[in-house]
């Protein structure tokens, strides 16, 4: 199970990740493995709909078992089936890297993190960075 203090260090560690590398404005949003939010922030600047395209990474990656990394690929690959699965989501399904699932040591499934604001590769960065710094494993879906 993630925890709220496992959650608020992978926030934090994402935060400083982002000021260390100058990054854009950023959204993060961390969900444990049911899909419930457990940590969101939004950076002062961040443009209106970036918590929702963060949420959508994350989620996206629940929805399907895989980091967002691999959605983007499957939305290159097979895009009728992204857009089916995008429906049957809700429409929260954003299929381009920065949803990184949170897996324990023993490779369990804790959550999924969803960063938003700067490059997908870096909001994925970002994302991993906060992952390792609460002792978990990350998994883009690279």
């Amino acid at each position: 199970m993630l925890t709220l203090a496992q959650a608020q260090t992978i926030l934090s560690a994402a935060l400083a990740q982002a000021a260390s590398r100058s990054l854009k404005p950023l959204c993060i949003a961390v969900m444990d493995a049911r899909g419930a939010q457990k940590a969101f922030a939004a950076q002062d600047g961040t443009s209106l709909k970036r918590g929702e395209i963060a949420l959508g990474k994350a989620n996206g990656a629940l929805a399907l078992g895989v980091g967002s990394r691999a959605l983007h690929k499957m939305a290159l690959e097979r895009p009728y089936f992204v857009e089916a699965a995008t429906h049957a989501a809700g429409g929260s399904l954003v299929p381009v890297p920065g949803g990184v699932l949170i897996r324990g040591a023993d490779g369990a499934l804790l959550g999924a993190v969803g960063i938003s604001g700067d490059t997908s590769d870096n909001d994925e960065a970002a994302a991993c960075a906060g992952i390792e710094a609460a002792g978990l494993k990350a998994d883009t879906g690279a």
